[in-house]
């Protein structure tokens, strides 16, 4: 009878004496989720708390530094902090001073510090050194004359040689004979180096009388100046400096900033400076609150006049540029229309004309543009038309020169 209890009680469809018993885990599968979720955050709090990297995290970009090899290819690259570090001279070893073809890649630390925590970060940069460039200075592009270059801490910069500036060296051509009797326009076409497609466009589709400006960011700036120097495009070097709504307003990586020291502001500049060469002059980018403090822009304008090189000034409210270049005898020309202020084809086409106009009243006119699509087309069309109108286009350089004389 006990036998019938026991089997009447047990479950059905199991043999309590045969049965088998049915693994269970000892957890659910939403706390192993927990478990392994709460591990990888451990993990990641254990990193970031002792790995001593205080840039962690920071945006990049990569600007290309040193020579450009026999195949025009770029050098060498440094990553650098999105944010504009303070670059001071004394924080660095300096670069070594050999560079032989079939050597090794030269290599040189940089110690860069974030402007606003302090922390430093060394970066080395190398560069190759091909049997062509072995009698040109480290870092020098093709076509650049090596009596104009100075080896600085970031690379080579320009310089003045027995007369010889870059202004003069990289000046674009043109018949100076037919500008001194003519009414002339000169444009500047800014904001190039970062976009290739865009840089190309405009290298390609606008005459080579337009000047070209070119900011110093970019993965490979060099290569492009070349492209555009190839097909006989003045060139200008467009130099960062601070806007009035800085930071939310931020031109970019080592800025020129009111609120820095004068040598901290040039070593800024020769950072610049080093990005390219085969520039006539620099040009401010963006820099409304800059190029009004004359305390700050007054050490700029003498180290690039030192240099032999000119200044255009975009066309900025209260740019205290004028005199400060006119102190320094410094080729200057300031922008008289933005061609795209309203980037519409009807509206530049209306600049085009007020430019065509005001050349015709005052013997020249500059005009400045960025590299938008639609001003490269309008540019490009009217340019077209102006030798019927007795307006001749000249580079930006000729311009200064015709300024000065008159």
């Amino acid at each position: 009878m006990a036998e019938a209890a026991d089997e009447l009680s047990a479950p059905l469809g199991r043999d309590g004496a045969r049965g088998k018993r049915r693994f269970r885990l000892p957890f659910t599968p939403i706390q192993a989720l927990a478990a392994v979720l709460g591990l990888f955050l451990a993990t990641f709090a254990g990193y970031a708390l002792f790995n001593d990297d205080p840039l962690g995290g920071e945006p990049l970009t990569r600007v290309t530094i040193g020579p450009s090899s026999g195949e025009d290819k770029p050098a060498g690259k440094a990553e650098m902090p999105a944010e504009k570090p303070a670059m001071t001279a004394h924080d660095a070893e300096p670069p070594s001073n050999s560079a032989k073809a079939g050597a090794p890649a030269e290599q040189r630390t940089v110690t860069i510090i974030d402007g606003s925590s302090g922390a430093r970060q060394d970066v080395t940069i190398s560069g190759e050194a091909s049997e062509k460039d072995a009698a040109a200075p480290l870092g020098a592009m093709p076509g650049i004359d090596p009596r104009l270059l100075e080896k600085a801490r970031y690379g080579m910069i320009p310089k003045t040689s027995d007369g010889l500036k870059p202004f003069a060296a990289y000046a674009g051509e043109a018949d100076r004979a037919k500008a001194a009797k003519m009414p002339i326009v000169a444009i500047v076409v800014g904001g190039l180096g970062v976009g290739a497609a865009k840089t190309v466009e405009a290298i390609l589709k606008l005459p080579a009388a337009v000047t070209l400006a070119f900011t110093p960011y970019g993965s490979d700036p060099t290569k492009l100046v070349e492209r555009a120097r190839a097909q006989h495009h003045e060139i200008l070097l467009q130099i960062p400096m601070e806007p009035y709504d800085y930071p939310d307003n931020d031109p970019g990586p080592q800025t020129l900033l009111t609120t820095l020291a004068p040598e901290q502001n040039v070593d800024r500049l020769y950072w610049h400076l080093s990005r390219f060469q085969g520039y006539a002059g620099i040009a401010n980018f963006m820099g409304a609150r800059f190029v009004a403090t004359d305390t700050a822009m007054a050490p700029i304008v003498r180290e690039a006049a030192k240099r032999g090189l000119g200044y255009f000034d975009d066309g900025t409210a209260r740019s205290v540029a004028p005199s400060l270049t006119a102190a320094q005898a410094m080729p200057f020309a300031k922008a008289d229309v933005a061609i795209d202020a309203v980037p519409t084809a009807g509206e530049i086409d209306r600049a085009l004309v007020k430019l065509e106009e005001l050349a015709k009243e005052r013997g020249l006119a500059v005009g400045v543009a960025s590299a938008l699509p639609i001003s490269i087309e309008r540019i490009s069309v009217w340019t077209r038309t102006l030798d019927s109108h007795g307006v001749l286009l000249v580079p930006l350089t000729t311009a200064m020169t015709k300024s000065k004389s008159s």
